[in-house]
């Protein structure tokens, strides 16, 4: 989930200070795509570990003294030594940046590492391990404790590394070094880690992508500096020892035995003193001031009104086949009290799976495992178990990626590691600025309470579109000509768009195939909305913009795997949930949308002012396929409308605003029906 990166060079490299220090800088501004949260590194040379972090991007690190300085001792001429320096642009996961020790490198027990990924297991393992001393909140402690115990009872390091690989569950990328071994210890159980070699055995880079390191290496003076090389991945559940003073490397495997293991032989008596380059100021972080909402309380001040509104909608005009109300735009009903989307609708025609594997045989790679698709993935549950499918059953090779835009929940990243671990996947994620972004949904917010209108809700994922930007261009730096979506088709919102005036288009699948006149319309009722609440002329302008251009004008040539085989809710949940302990939601039964942070938040507002959510048009849709009866229907979306205010707590804190107040504009909102 963050970038990792590093290099370690011999005294015969020809990198000069200068050089080692802009390179420095290079990849991480290529890593920090992957975590602009807070960034640090380590510097090892003339027996010397330096350790530089703080809770900032990478881009205000490199600007710093404090990261010039770490430089100061190295001469501007030639290095005289060998030298390994190691980064990480962090995203932030388990252990909040404004605690010093959770930002990486971490150093604990006389090891120094940084990781890419998140272990989902490390409560458990602390617990299983009790002997072990907890230090910090961040989940990358575990991984150094437990390799350092194994050490200590007299294992080699390698058959330390592959315990702890063993009771480890998530994804786990990683470098090491230590204070009493002289190696640089590099490994991966899922792929996402490339490591740089030149044929002169004088340099050594490694970093999250290949991309990374090409576009390093397309740089003329790094290129002139190391001469021929070659780029490796390091597989799954593999890794390489590398000899901090000659280079030399021995290649390991974590899940099977190898000839070399009982080669590589740690006997170094060196000690490296690691010296922390901590601020003695306390070191705060302005990323969010969470408010402070007793849940409890809010539920009992809510449950009054809520009850008045559950009867409300309780007594709404329901389509006699589906359950969709008399409140959803456009709707109509004739004498038998059909709806209007209920006749329009035509049954999804599942192509067969035989068509499928024969869809996908001519992308399947023929060679070296080279990634064969790119599969989006946001943690939930239609493209977690895409993954699955697509690996274990269409023997794919695919590449997993996720745009984390700041509403990806902790759920749903620890999801990712889960399927990303277990099935060896390398996973690309681009983190956007968060804090920015935050800050852009926090204004939209309220702009949007000062004027509220069910047609600009979509405003508050605005900045969720650039996805489509990303995974376009991943495509073309994959070299991949497929991308596999696990879209549900019984997922359509129409009566997003229909608030704004866009009547439903019943012969089509996304909103990106609207025609030209209602994209023109959407985009009109916008502009009257900008120009009737000037509060949303705000620095979200940009990401506004890019999200219509992105959803209505940019290339959605996609594979949808659900086109060929039936969406499946019961033996999707039991796969996931069994297979992967795939984690679900604390404060709902419901296995859709846990990993929106956004959802809950936006569905209150449905909810409460139109009567209905994204549960009543997906729950209609299973009505119309078959799958349910319309009284389970009812059942379900009784249960799942029902506010979720865990995660509108998340959500708000997030984002910076009160919930209790924000709740209490949006109950004074006129509703569209009587209460």
């Amino acid at each position: 989930m963050c970038g990792i990166f590093g290099i370690t060079l011999t005294k015969e490299s020809d990198i000069r200070a200068k050089l080692l220090q802009s390179t420095t800088k290079d990849l991480f501004k290529l890593s920090e795509s992957r975590g602009k949260e807070a960034s640090g590194l380590s510097l090892l040379y003339d027996n010397k570990i330096k350790v530089l972090k703080r809770p900032m991007p990478a881009s205000d690190l490199i600007a710093s003294q404090d990261y010039k300085n770490i430089f100061s001792e190295l001469s501007n001429t030639d290095l005289k030594k060998s030298l390994t320096l190691i980064g990480h642009t962090r995203l932030v996961t388990n252990g909040s940046l404004d605690g010093y020790n959770n930002n990486q490198p971490i150093i604990k027990d006389g090891l120094v590492g940084i990781h890419n990924g998140i272990v989902v297991n490390d409560n458990k393992l602390w617990q299983d391990f009790p002997d072990l001393h907890r230090q910090y909140e961040v989940d990358t402690e575990i991984i150094l404790s437990l390799i350092r115990m194994h050490l200590k009872q007299g294992q080699s390091l390698i058959e330390a590394l592959k315990k702890v690989f063993k009771v480890v569950r998530g994804t786990v990328s990683t470098a090491i070094l230590f204070e009493d071994i002289g190696h640089l210890l590099l490994s991966s159980n899922n792929g996402s880690l490339y490591v740089c070699f030149n044929e002169a055995k004088s340099v050594i880079i490694f970093a999250s992508e290949r991309r990374i390191l090409e576009e390093l290496i397309n740089k003329k003076e790094i290129s002139n500096i190391l001469g021929k090389y070659h780029i490796r991945q390091i597989k799954p559940q593999s890794g390489y020892l590398i000899d901090l003073n000659n280079l030399d490397t021995k290649k390991f495997f974590l899940n099977k035995s190898a000839d070399n293991i009982a080669d590589i032989k740690i006997s170094d008596k060196q000690k490296f003193e690691i010296l922390d380059l901590k601020n003695k100021q306390e070191i705060q972080s302005d990323f969010l001031s969470q408010t402070k909402t007793d849940i409890n309380a809010l539920i009992n001040s809510q449950a009054t009104y809520l009850s008045q509104v559950n009867q409300a909608v309780g007594n709404l005009q329901r389509c006699t086949r589906c359950i969709l109300p008399s409140t959803m735009p456009f709707i109509k009903f004739d004498d038998q009290g059909v709806c209007n989307y209920c006749h329009n609708y035509k049954k999804i025609k599942i192509l067969d799976k035989d068509l499928l594997n024969k869809e996908v045989a001519k992308y399947k790679s023929k060679k070296n495992n080279k990634p064969d698709c790119l599969v989006p993935l946001s943690g939930g549950r239609d493209s977690s178990f895409g993954l699955h499918y697509i690996k274990n059953e269409l023997k794919m090779n695919p590449v997993a990626f996720s745009y984390d835009w700041g509403m990806i929940t902790d759920l749903a990243r620890r999801n990712q590691a889960r399927m990303c671990g277990q099935l060896g996947v390398e996973h690309i994620l681009i983190s956007a600025d968060l804090r920015k972004k935050r800050n852009n949904i926090r204004k939209n917010v309220q702009a949007w309470l000062k004027k509220p209108d069910l047609g600009t809700i979509p405003l508050f994922m605005a900045g969720d579109k650039q996805y489509f930007y990303y995974i376009n261009k991943l495509k073309k730096q994959l070299n991949t000509d497929l991308i596999v979506y696990s879209e549900n088709s019984l997922e359509k919102t129409d009566f997003k768009s229909g608030f704004c005036g866009v009547k439903p288009k019943f012969d089509i699948d996304h909103v990106y195939d609207f025609a030209l006149f209602d994209k023109a319309k959407l985009l009109f009722y916008y502009l009257w909305q900008y120009a009737s609440n000037p509060a949303y002329i705000n620095s979200s302008l940009l990401d506004s913009l890019g999200a219509y251009i992105s959803s209505y004008f940019m290339s959605h040539e996609y594979f949808y795997l659900f086109r060929y085989i039936r969406w499946d809710e019961e033996e999707i949940n039991n796969i996931l949930i069994n297979q992967y302990d795939w984690e679900v939601a604390t404060d709902t039964d419901n296995t859709w949308r846990i990993g929106d942070g956004t959802a809950p938040f936006y569905n209150y507002i449905y909810y409460t002012v139109a009567g209905f959510t994204e549960n009543d048009t997906f729950r209609s849709n299973q009505i119309r396929e078959g799958v349910i009866t319309r009284d389970e229907a009812l059942r379900l979306v009784n249960r799942d409308n029902q506010p979720r205010y865990e995660s509108m707590k998340w959500y708000c804190d997030t984002i910076n605003i009160n919930l209790e107040d924000t709740i209490k504009i949006i109950n004074k909102i006129p509703k569209l029906y009587k209460i």
